[in-house]
């Protein structure tokens, strides 16, 4: 990879106690610095108002693909082929500006193409990867039902056979993108009378112009507001019998792909609480109270201690997934860990980090309140804390308390 363009913006202070440029490669430096000046110049000068105003620019899609963030820990169908290190870097940088962007390439790249990569048919793979990598095409991944998400198993959506063709009908909630997207993979569990497949859940890839098919976007968000999530109905959804994923059988299936996003999150909620450190720390030495800056008081440095304590240990834990996914040893058990500890740890940067911005820090001045608000949809989606706690109890006692 080369890159040449501006310089980019960096935390001296930060980057001074926390040298963890000393741990990574040549290329995964090259991403992390071309995802932070993306994140910088495209993103950090209007997310505050697209935030306020409930924007999704979608004119950086194609921008995203170019630079090669979309399915980047993919190989081949135009796909960069990255590491995962490299990617959960890419992640990092881009929840620093917003949640909302880091969620994007997480549902196009984690979920959507992981699902098309390791399950689809070489047709499937050649006819969408290589235009979702490049942007020009958007992906959306339907598993969550509106009673709830946690027990997929559960679903409602069903897949009938009629024929030569498979007819979807159900709904599914809190689908990212949904509205904007070239394409749906859609989990249903498949009709009891369907055969070998009664009562099996399958994949199955949705053109969104099939008609039955309706994404209306969710309104009222208090987070996530420059991102779009949606309500998506099926409606007698006619689908070849080829639109099935042949690869994926059973819920495998689709927590496959979530393990790839959960991972992004281990990466990008640090992002987030970089953020807010980064304006809380910049605020404790321009703000000045009883005739010296704030920072000088012990207490407020206590505070941005124990802050840097939390981003450096989230940071090197997601370093260290990063290599054992790299060697494929990463198991489900530790990424929970993972998304537990950044995103419980985020929030209470987020929270710190508005204490010490005093009133204006709940102002569209300083991004933490707006990052504060995201995180609370991260801790939600992807599997809810209690969701990765019983995984985790699961994997030390061996007992399953689900």
């Amino acid at each position: 990879m080369t890159d040449t363009a501006a310089p980019i913006v960096t935390a001296p202070r930060i980057d001074a106690v926390f040298d963890l440029d000393a741990l990574l490669t040549d290329d995964e430096l090259e991403w992390r610095d071309r995802a932070r000046r993306f994140a910088q110049e495209r993103i950090a000068p209007i997310i505050e108002q697209d935030f306020e105003d409930q924007v999704f620019r979608r004119e950086l899609v194609r921008e995203a693909g170019e630079l090669g963030f979309l399915g980047m820990h993919l190989s081949g169908y135009g796909c960069a082929g990255a590491g995962a290190v490299a990617y959960g870097l890419v992640c990092l940088e881009l929840e620093a500006a917003d949640s909302g962007w880091r969620t994007f390439v997480s549902v196009q790249g984690s979920l959507a193409m992981s699902a098309i990569h390791k399950y689809g048919s070489e047709e499937q793979k050649q006819r969408w990867l290589p235009g979702m990598a490049k942007g020009e095409l958007i992906g959306c991944f339907a598993l969550t039902e509106p009673q709830g998400g946690s027990d997929p198993a559960a679903m409602t959506t069903v897949a009938r056979r009629e024929g030569d063709e498979w007819v979807l009908d159900g709904a599914k909630r809190w689908i990212g993108l949904a509205s904007l997207a070239d394409v749906a993979v859609v989990w249903a569990k498949v009709a009891d009378d369907a055969g070998e497949d009664a009562g099996v859940v399958r994949g199955f890839l949705v053109p969104t112009s099939t008609p039955g098919f309706t994404a209306t976007p969710i309104t009222g968000k208090l987070s996530m507001r420059a991102s779009v999530q949606c309500d998506v109905t099926f409606d007698g959804v006619r689908l070849p019998a080829d639109a099935m994923l042949p690869g994926a059988r059973g819920l495998s299936g689709p927590f496959g792909c979530l393990n790839e996003a959960r991972y992004g999150i281990v990466w990008g909620a640090m992002g987030a609480a970089r953020s807010c450190l980064e304006a809380a720390l910049a605020r404790s030495m321009s703000r000045e109270v009883f005739g010296k800056p704030i920072g000088a008081n012990q207490l407020i440095q206590a505070k941005l201690a124990d802050m840097l304590v939390e981003v450096e240990k989230g940071v090197l834990l997601a370093l260290h997934l990063g290599r054992l996914k790299e060697r494929g040893a990463l198991t489900p058990a530790q990424i929970s860990v993972g998304k537990l500890n950044s995103v419980r740890e985020a929030l209470r940067i987020a929270h710190d980090a508005r204490a010490i911005l005093g009133g204006d820090g709940i102002t569209s001045e300083f991004p933490v309140m707006r990052h504060a608000a995201n995180l609370e949809s991260v801790r939600t989606y992807e599997g809810t804390d209690e969701v990765h706690q019983l995984v985790i109890g699961r994997a030390l006692t061996g007992l399953n308390a689900f």
